[in-house]
């Protein structure tokens, strides 16, 4: 019951939030923000107190949230394991949504300057047909879109702008473990560029380095799932159909995406099943792209998708790694980002949930004056990881549910699934624009990811019926919707958690009652 109440209190705070605005949100002078007192920049061994919250990690969600909260006048240390641009091929694609929680964050500046493309949907291909999605930004300003870039770029324009304030310290160090007294995190233990061992006291202390963390261990039940690995390639000297456009094609075994990361590079992604990644090393990858992956690209790709397979080291690898959010609480220490939660990586959702999280977890710090109370905080914390479903969920369900589908080894019953999928994006109207909205991070609602699901399901066995209902099509129609049903509950209950759904469930009655007593 105490567990119900506090959620109920925490959705009815989100939902201010989201209503009413920050701006809005009346504060009682025991809410009153800290003075913004300098930061130790001096990367030595720190006293207690010099220090409000640590942050792990200055990749997207760390030099965010490192921001976010400086502006708020805490007092922040980042320690980040590499300064220099990182090189990734993930990372890449910012969803409209995320570029919303870019605006929110006061960081939309950051894509500037770095040769971002707009992207405007994507373009499915299967078999000679085209499905288009179009992010619905009818309601939006002009400039409200996708961005696509080069990681490394965006995460240093991220960082400086952290940097900028006098209040938030950004050092280079490699985090080797927590400091805990008594089961509460106090700080860190770390090593700095000299590999001098060093060590740095607060509160609390944010951990989000990504998904090959090293401390989630003790603050989560990692359950780590690696379906497949990315071939990462940069295609020089040619341009997509639909120019804003990235490209999927639905191949057999595996899709293959295409999309802009500068005004004169795209991005190639191929995924391939986990059990049957080439090696590089001995030319066995480069085969396998030229034989099974470069007949099936877009004519307009395969001259420059053949020289880019050739050129030397131009191949990378990268695994697709799902994890479901499934956090131990731990005063004094919190997980946001890959660290804790994690999809796969073939819809781009990534970054969006990342700057989710990032606003959600501000602006539940933001009213609280005092950090020192390790276990009240954590406990007001909890909440974060329902009040985040509503993004997560659907963008990880998505993602999660897209590559099981169309990964799948081939058979009559999963090339039944694939072309409902298709055909229903292909109807256009609401049953493309509504999909579209769940991917871009404009509609973080699951329901409207249910309703789709159950109106494709109906599509599918409606087709599989047409022209008469025979025993057979009765049976394959059966056959769909149960495979489909297996394929859309078990990638939630695997990847999203069987108590943070219900209590999503929890929080959408809430939530649809607050909005009925508004209106």
């Amino acid at each position: 019951m105490e567990y119900i109440v506090g959620l109920a209190g925490a959705i009815a705070y989100s939902s201010l939030m989201r209503f009413r605005g920050p701006s809005k949100v009346k504060r009682s002078a025991s809410m009153e923000l800290p003075n913004e007192n300098s930061a130790n920049k001096t990367g030595n061994c720190e006293a207690h107190g010099t220090t409000d919250i640590i942050i792990v990690g200055a990749g997207v969600a760390g030099a965010a949230l490192a921001y976010s909260l400086g502006k708020d006048g805490r007092r922040v240390r980042v320690i980040e394991r590499d300064l220099k641009a990182p090189e990734r091929i993930a990372g890449e694609a910012l969803l409209p949504g995320g570029y919303l929680k870019l605006i929110e964050l006061g960081l939309e500046d950051c894509v500037d300057e770095i040769d971002a493309v707009r992207v405007l949907g994507c373009v499915l291909y299967n078999d000679g047909k085209e499905a288009p999605l179009s992010f619905p930004l009818e309601k939006y300003e002009s400039h409200v879109a996708g961005r696509n870039f080069h990681n490394g770029r965006f995460v240093q324009r991220l960082r400086n702008k952290a940097a900028s304030l006098h209040n938030v310290s950004l050092e280079q160090g490699a985090v080797t473990s927590l400091i805990e007294e008594n089961g509460t995190v106090k700080g860190v233990h770390y090593k700095d560029k000299r590999g001098q061992l060093l060590t740095a006291y607060a509160p609390l202390t944010v951990i989000c380095d990504g998904c090959f963390s090293n401390l989630r261990r003790s603050l989560c039940n990692p359950k780590v799932d690696i379906p497949s690995h990315f071939a990462g390639l940069v295609l020089t000297n040619c341009k997509l159909p639909d120019e804003n456009y990235g490209a999927i094609i639905l191949a057999e075994p595996s899709p293959i995406l295409f999309y802009p990361i500068s005004s004169t590079e795209i991005r190639c992604l191929v995924d391939i099943p986990s059990q049957h990644v080439p090696s590089v090393s001995d030319g066995g990858m480069a085969h396998y792209l030229k034989t099974r992956v470069a007949p099936k690209a877009l004519p307009e790709m395969y001259t420059a998708l053949i020289s880019a397979i050739e050129k030397e080291d131009n191949i990378r690898i990268m695994p697709n790694k799902i994890m479901a959010a499934d956090p131990r609480p731990t005063p004094g220490a919190f997980l946001i980002g890959d660290a804790v939660n994690s999809r796969h990586a073939i819809t781009g959702g990534g970054m969006t949930v990342a700057l989710s999280d990032v606003v959600l977890l501000s602006d539940l710090i933001r009213p609280l004056h005092n950090l020192s109370d390790a276990s009240a905080v954590c406990k007001y914390l909890e909440s974060f990881y329902t009040l985040r479903k509503p993004m997560s969920s659907t963008i990880n369900t998505l993602a999660n549910v897209l590559q099981i589908v169309f990964s799948a080894p081939s058979s009559p019953v999963m090339e039944d699934l694939q072309q409902t999928c298709f055909g229903y994006l292909r109807l256009g109207g609401i049953f493309s624009t509504g999909p579209s909205a769940i991917l871009s991070g404009l509609c973080p609602r699951p329901l409207s990811l249910a309703f789709h699901f159950s109106a494709m399901s109906v599509y599918g066995v409606g087709r599989l019926l047409l022209p008469f209902p025979s025993p057979k099509r009765l049976w394959n129609g059966a056959r769909l919707l149960w495979v489909g049903c297996i394929k859309y509950y078990s990638a939630i209950y695997m990847f999203e958690g069987v108590r943070q759904m219900s209590s999503l469930l929890l929080c959408l009655h809430i939530i649809e009652l607050h909005l009925e007593a508004g209106a």
